[in-house]
């Protein structure tokens, strides 16, 4: 017998009121802050327009390796009193990328804020690139690759991106590169890049007590020596849907597990459906209460969890299901899956999942946005992205007004189950013939 609890019905969602964001352009930069009152801790983070999706075809994992190796030392520096300098203002130098920006940041008190300013852009700006340095980095960034890429998941993931975006295309391979393209990365595809990409101004995100921060002090540290236009960022790609399903085998012999992928493409981040898509996709499969989560775990006890949702950068995005099932369940969990994705795009939501969903998005907004780093991070959407400045302040009211009619429509215009592509990453040998009968889709790979 199968007993499933009610699910608690939604509490009453938080008020949140965004802080006031503010913008110059300052010494061929500009700088975007957001005033946070009697705040003692500060944000900067230097947002440059380069990611993964600016590196070369064949050189996937550039902006990666280069990310690591500003961490040993400076023109000024070794990697010890570079350290040293950092550690000595009680922060740590934080860097990240994305498929369309590098970020570079400190967090710290307001009043050491101007000198970690300066050590963030010495490393940035003026790295060593010490030739045995980057080798180094480089060798450890492709073995830890190799150790990931071991592990069932990243062969799966790269071979659903390559079938939807087109491995001739970068953004159609994985955003870090794989062991091989990282392993074959050379001093000078670092030191051009970084000449290339990381001498432009930039943007410079500032979250904290404006009160006590000079602004125009802080953009003349972090501009310091740069030079060019800006990065050329391009529209958004219009990737076209395939004419049918499509089903891809990674061969994993011996594996008692199945991982599965589905996708397909969807709408970039700044697309006006941007939130009841989010909201579909969390009625589908962005919380622990999803449809699908619901049926694949709690129903049929095929997975410890589902998750399946929209994510999208500046220029594309995809929507993906991703779960790990064990071998004898592999078909049946791909003929519910794909079952749910097309119930969800032809009936829509109803109003009592709709209503957990704005509830639980509309929610976090409270708790994830208090941090001046998530502030920061915050502004830093609004930048790359193309947001206007009240964006993050009226969130929270478009989650708790979007109306079954609207999220339903998000989900059949943006939802494919019929142009899907599904990727497993399994025991071939056992799933074939079943993934066969099951015709889900031509079986491509």
């Amino acid at each position: 017998m199968t007993l499933i609890a009610d699910r608690p019905g939604p509490g009453a969602a938080r008020p949140y009121r965004f802080p006031p964001v503010v913008r110059r352009a300052v010494a061929g930069g500009q700088v975007v802050a957001a005033h946070l009152p009697g705040q003692n801790l500060a944000v900067a983070l230097l947002l440059l327009d380069v990611g993964a999706g600016q590196e070369p075809i064949g050189k996937e994992g550039l902006s990666g390796v280069l990310a690591k190796a500003l961490e040993e030392g400076t023109a000024q520096r070794d990697a010890a009193a570079y350290a040293l300098a950092v550690e000595g203002l009680g922060t740590a130098l934080s860097t990240g990328l994305d498929w369309d920006s590098f970020q570079a940041s400190v967090v710290i008190p307001v009043d050491r804020l101007s000198a970690a300013v300066e050590l963030l852009a010495e490393a940035v700006r003026t790295p060593r690139l010490d030739p045995a340095d980057v080798r180094r980095v480089r060798d450890d960034e492709a073995t830890a690759l190799r150790m990931d890429w071991a592990n069932p998941g990243p062969r799966a993931d790269a071979a659903l991106r390559a079938d939807l975006f087109g491995a001739q295309n970068r953004w159609g391979r994985p955003m870090h590169g794989d062991p091989e393209s990282v392993a074959g990365l050379d001093v000078e595809d670092v030191t051009v890049f970084h000449s290339e990409w990381f001498l432009r101004p930039g943007t410079l995100i500032v979250a904290g007590d404006l009160d006590r921060i000079d602004l125009d002090a802080l953009a003349a540290a972090a501009f310091a020596g740069t030079g060019g236009g800006p990065a050329e960022r391009g529209g958004p790609i219009e990737v076209p849907l395939h004419a049918g399903r499509r089903i891809i085998l990674v061969d994993r012999p011996g594996s008692v597990q199945s991982t599965l992928r589905l996708g397909h493409p969807s709408p970039h981040r700044a697309h006006p459906d941007h939130v009841p898509m989010t909201l579909a996709g969390t009625v589908l499969g962005g919380a622990f209460t999803s449809r699908l989560n619901h049926l694949l775990r709690e129903v049929h006890g095929y997975t410890y969890g589902v998750r399946g949702d929209f994510a999208s950068s500046r220029r594309f995005g995809r929507f993906a299901v991703s779960s790990g099932v064990q071998t004898a369940v592999t078909v049946p969990a791909l003929v519910e899956a794909v079952g749910e994705i097309n119930r969800t795009q032809a009936s829509g939501v109803t109003e009592d999942e709709l209503a957990v969903a704005r509830s639980w998005r509309a929610g976090q907004l409270s708790v994830e946005l208090q941090s001046p780093r998530a502030i920061a991070a915050a502004l830093t959407t609004l930048v790359v992205h193309g947001l206007p400045d009240d964006y993050h302040a009226r969130l929270r009211e478009s989650l708790l007004a979007a109306d079954v009619d609207q999220v339903s429509a998000a989900a059949a215009t943006h939802l494919h189950p019929d142009a899907l592509t599904l990727v497993i990453e399994g025991d071939a040998a056992i799933i074939r013939d079943e993934l066969t009968a099951a015709a889900l889709g031509d079986l491509i790979a």
